[in-house]
């Protein structure tokens, strides 16, 4: 194989590289950190959900008298405030993780068109550069 032939086919490569493997790599990367950290905040929840509906269940199953029925209704209201609270921390939580993989989508996107864009820019120089010294070799040869 030629030197240029080689030359040329590592440039194809580093090119294919750059423009294809690299960006779906790290989207790739991008997207597993997303529902890593999206199912965390899932198992999270539904943790601190049962745990709090056991919880209530073990209440009712200890209701002896009208005392304990009382407190158990006194902490059934505490425990929906708090599941109201914890449900609504744990929306936002993840409106912000969507909210943070869509900015990192939309840069990694940005970066891979600029770059895109470079890359043709040079491949149409070095194209003209290669017709320019073909025309010359002809000229010079008639």
């Amino acid at each position: 194989m030629s030197k240029t032939t080689e030359q040329a086919t590592a440039k194809a490569t580093q090119q294919f590289e750059s423009l294809f493997v690299a960006p779906a790599r790290a989207y790739g990367s991008l997207t597993l950190e997303y529902y890593e950290k999206l199912m965390a905040a899932q198992l999270d929840a539904f943790r601190t959900y049962s745990d709090l509906s056991l919880a209530q269940a073990r209440a009712w199953i200890d209701v002896k008298d009208a005392e304990g029925l009382k407190q158990v209704v006194s902490d059934q209201q505490k425990a929906v405030q708090d599941l109201g609270e914890r449900l609504q921390g744990d929306t936002q939580k993840v409106v912000t993780l969507s909210q943070e993989f869509l900015q990192k989508g939309q840069k990694l996107a940005e970066e891979n068109v600029k770059s895109g864009q470079k890359l043709a820019e040079e491949n149409v120089k070095t194209s003209q550069k290669l017709a320019e010294d073909t025309v010359k070799k002809v000229q010079a040869s008639k």
